[in-house]
């Protein structure tokens, strides 16, 4: 495909109604934004211009998964804050909303962002009050109120974390007053505190919190670690979505499935690498995997992709082609494009669609099956009926707007 037709299949994508369901609040911050809170709070940043952190922060390459999450202790110190966090999720909800995302799930670890000025309600309470102004100002369109285009909606997921140290005032509290218990055993109790809040939260003030995610690193910081806070959710029929197969391998995305009873897979990369599986017990690793594909795809569990991410987080992959995202489409695997961080990775869920098309060949069928999944397998902050609805009226926009196009139809 020559680069004018491409350009114009990018707006084209540009238009089609998309979901994101893999994006953290703190990595989606317009940098004009961080710049001009961190002046009135009179916050260090390496440089005040958008090109300076582009060169110092937030670059194009990362050495590895450490180095890319430096960045967020920048974007996490201009969100202690009621009136920034409700600025900087009514932005990012615009961000999406001007690319033609219709449903989002924006995840965020609460834990990191209370202090004096705002306890975990207000942090909820801000972060939403942002997305539903947002919501509601975009939903007044004309398309939207004739039925013609299909609304904007979305939902909160909360991030617990594998590990932490003194990132905030909230951890740096609760390290020094369980001085007698090891990290370990702080780790277990962050997280059920966390499920605990959560679940009260939507039940009693109504907020979209639709779902419990774990976030951090890795490798490590094994996921059964949490098991008491994700059975807490569980029970209360929270969905359950967990970072896997990021920084390791089948046995993590094994483990976040079995243990934590996760319905969908963050990143999931490694899910087929066989020198990744540390278990001596498992003898045939690539029957594991084949049989983990198996039980993933039968069960549709679906992954969260992010291709750029990847490619900066792990520097080994090399080129895009490389990607296991390939294996995925051939395993018939659920799959979503997400962006993971829109500043941290510099992209948008069009460029993620873009990659996929440009660098895998992914059109019409498989194309559309990964923007209908997005849809399908959201954890939707509705009735399952009007979630049935709201996934074939989106489906029925994309028909409308692909017709005609031969790499689309």
């Amino acid at each position: 495909m020559n680069k004018e037709r491409f350009s114009e299949l990018r707006e084209t994508i540009k238009k089609l109604p998309k979901t994101d369901l893999h994006v953290h609040l703190d990595g989606s911050i317009r940098l004009e934004t961080l710049i001009e809170i961190s002046k009135k709070e009179n916050l260090e940043l390496p440089s005040y211009t958008v090109e300076g952190l582009n060169e110092t922060v937030f670059k194009s390459h990362y050495k590895n998964l450490e180095e890319y999450l430096t960045t967020f202790a920048y974007s996490c110190a201009v969100m202690q804050k009621p009136e920034y966090l409700e600025q900087i999720a009514y932005e990012f909800a615009q961000d999406n909303q001007n690319e033609g995302v219709r449903y989002v799930e924006v995840r965020f670890a609460p834990q990191l962002h209370i202090n004096r000025d705002q306890s975990m309600e207000t942090v909820f309470e801000s972060i939403n009050k942002g997305l539903l102004r947002a919501q509601k100002e975009f939903n007044q369109q004309e398309e939207i109120t004739s039925g013609e285009a299909p609304p904007f909606y979305y939902g909160l997921i909360a991030c617990a974390m594998r590990n932490f140290g003194p990132f905030s005032e909230y951890y740096k509290t609760m390290i020094d007053l369980l001085c007698h218990s090891d990290m370990l055993e702080i780790r277990r109790l962050a997280s059920m505190e966390l499920a605990k809040a959560v679940v009260q939260i939507r039940d009693d003030r109504g907020i979209p919190i639709v779902g419990f995610d774990l976030a951090g690193a890795e490798d490590g910081y094994p996921a059964k670690d949490h098991w008491r806070a994700y059975q807490y959710v569980h029970e209360s029929f929270m969905h359950k979505t967990v970072h896997a197969g990021e920084a390791y391998g089948a046995e993590s995305i094994f483990q976040a499935i079995t243990e934590l009873h996760a319905d969908r897979i963050g990143h999931g990369y490694y899910l087929f690498d066989a020198s990744k599986i540390k278990d001596a017990k498992i003898e045939d690793k690539e029957k594991y995997i084949m049989d983990l594909c198996q039980y993933i795809a039968d069960r549709r569990i679906s992954i969260e992709v992010c291709l750029t991410s990847n490619l900066q987080t792990n520097p080994s992959i090399g080129n895009l082609e490389n990607h296991n995202f390939r294996k995925m489409l051939a395993q018939n695997l659920s799959t979503t494009m997400c962006t993971d961080n829109r500043t941290v990775s510099k992209t948008t869920v069009t460029d993620e669609i873009c990659l996929a098309i440009d660098g895998f060949g992914l059109s019409n069928r498989p194309l559309k099956n990964c923007i209908a999944y997005g849809f399908k397998r959201s954890f939707f902050p509705e009735t399952y009926t009007k979630k049935r609805d709201y996934v074939r009226r989106c489906v029925n926009y994309y028909e409308k707007l692909s017709a005609g196009i031969p790499e689309l139809e």
